[in-house]
């Protein structure tokens, strides 16, 4: 789905230049703002379900899939089989945290100083209430903070959205899908 080929008609509608025409010519589709919405709902997948599902030796509860995957994670994993042989408490999967998730996922290492470029950064906090972010910010734009200098922020939400009118159809180029 293309943002760049998205746009509103004057009458409310929804149209959506087509990539490639259909065999019979079809170059656009229209839809009712409430139907483009559901078509792409029906497109978001169920939370906590997994996109790629795994079967035979690679799937989650085989006997084999220690032995096939370079984790060596499984049920007969012998990392597993160490960890029950020298402990007394049932085996527990330790799950990443959000910091290793930022490095394995957007290779964005939040433990190294941007500085001095050493790996010396202790986590001591995650703020996650909207109100003390927001007075931390003040804070440092108060202090001319070069954290809060950046220019490359996305635009306000309240600025007025962007449109320009074409014939019979409004292209609006800030289109935010409901979201």
């Amino acid at each position: 789905m293309s943002e760049k080929r998205l746009s509103l008609t004057t009458t409310g509608n929804v149209r959506y230049e087509l990539k490639t025409p259909y065999t019979d010519g079809t170059t656009h589709v229209f839809f009712s703002p409430i139907d483009f919405i559901s078509k792409l709902a029906a497109l978001v997948p169920p939370p906590r379900l997994n996109l790629t599902r795994f079967y035979g030796v690679f799937a989650p509860n085989s006997n084999l899939r220690a032995e096939v995957t370079a984790s060596q994670r499984g049920k007969n994993s012998p990392r597993l089989a160490e960890h029950l042989k020298d402990s007394d408490k049932p085996y527990h999967a330790r799950s990443m945290s959000w910091a290793q998730r930022l490095k394995r996922v957007f290779n964005i290492d939040i433990t190294e100083c941007e500085s001095c470029e050493k790996t010396n950064v202790k986590i001591i906090a995650c703020i996650t209430d909207p109100a003390t972010i927001y007075k931390i910010i003040m804070h440092l734009d108060k202090l001319d903070s070069l954290i809060t200098a950046n220019t490359c922020r996305a635009p306000s939400v309240f600025e007025p959205v962007q449109t320009s009118v074409i014939d019979d159809y409004t292209i609006q180029r800030d289109f935010d899908f409901g979201a």
